[in-house]
């Protein structure tokens, strides 16, 4: 069985040139393959398209009409092409991104907004969450991910590391001056610390700080937990506790002296970041462009 599209596109050639023989040389292939795609397509249309004598060839009057219809078939064709293949040059359409919910709200979002002003033609559904997405299942296109990408062998995704995400230990001017400044980390067990909710666990009960190679891991407790670190910024800029928390929400804070950064001798924690993708989507523009330029950023 020929290919029908194909089959049409010799018809068009052959009636175009008026021969198989230049027909058969314009596409590349023996004047007895023309004949053979011919004689298939009167086959399957159980009808006589070209009437054909050993001097000329000429169209029937169905052969007619079926040659202007195979003409707009074939155009139509060639422009699902062109959209298809400027899709792969072309950043458009629309993006589906995941991303943590402080992380997105903090340091993302600035760059998605210069990112689309780059690429005019992409739009961007961004899904702000906590929770473990599964790309494959919800579709997710491009996924930051902090902490251990959980991935294990999996061959479908593909995950690029990012640089480590920085945390920095700060309070109030007013909550230090009226329960001290911690000078270790032991110290912060004597101090209220703001503790994060995730929406399925309780995490950072226990912050890690290095210094010197050497790790001082502390058990932080806090009578206020809440799963947004704007609100978080905002109970310790009340004076209420002891605030970790990205470099780039604080860094505004820190700069006025609304807050202050407490045991800089000791490196914070930080958590690890990767750029997570299906496999299958990379040949997008669209998809290969927000990689490039998120590596260029966060890499």
């Amino acid at each position: 069985m020929v290919n029908r599209l194909r089959a049409m596109e010799v018809f068009v050639v052959s009636c175009d040139l008026g021969s198989f023989a230049s027909a058969a040389s314009r596409l590349d292939m023996s004047p007895q393959m023309v004949a053979r795609y011919i004689a298939e397509l009167e086959k399957r249309l159980q009808v006589r398209l070209l009437n054909r004598t050993t001097r000329r060839q000429s169209l029937t009057e169905v052969g007619r009409t079926y040659y202007e219809r195979c003409v707009n078939v074939l155009k139509e064709a060639d422009a699902a092409d062109a959209i298809a293949l400027d899709t792969l040059a072309n950043p458009t359409g629309v993006l589906k991104l995941g991303a943590p919910q402080n992380f997105g709200g903090q340091s993302l979002m600035p760059f998605v907004t210069d990112y689309l002003q780059r690429y005019p033609g992409v739009e961007i559904d961004m899904d702000l969450t906590d929770r473990f997405v599964d790309l494959i299942a919800e579709g997710v296109e491009v996924a930051f991910r902090i902490g251990q990408p959980g991935i294990e062998t999996s061959s479908s995704l593909v995950m690029r590391p990012l640089r480590p995400y920085r945390l920095i230990a700060c309070a109030s001017p007013a909550y230090l001056q009226a329960n001290g400044i911690p000078q270790t980390p032991a110290d912060l067990s004597e101090h209220a610390c703001l503790g994060y909710v995730f929406w399925d666990r309780v995490m950072d009960k226990q912050w890690i700080f290095t210094r010197d190679g050497l790790e001082y891991p502390i058990h932080v407790g806090s009578r206020l937990r809440v799963n947004d670190a704007s609100a978080q910024l905002s109970a310790a800029l009340c004076g209420f506790g002891i605030l970790l928390a990205a470099e780039d929400l604080v860094a505004p804070s820190l700069a006025c002296g609304a807050l202050v950064q407490v045991l800089e001798d000791f490196a914070a924690p930080s958590k690890p970041m990767s750029l997570l993708y299906p496999a299958d989507r990379l040949r997008t523009a669209k998809v290969r462009s927000f990689i490039e330029a998120a590596m260029e950023k966060f890499g």
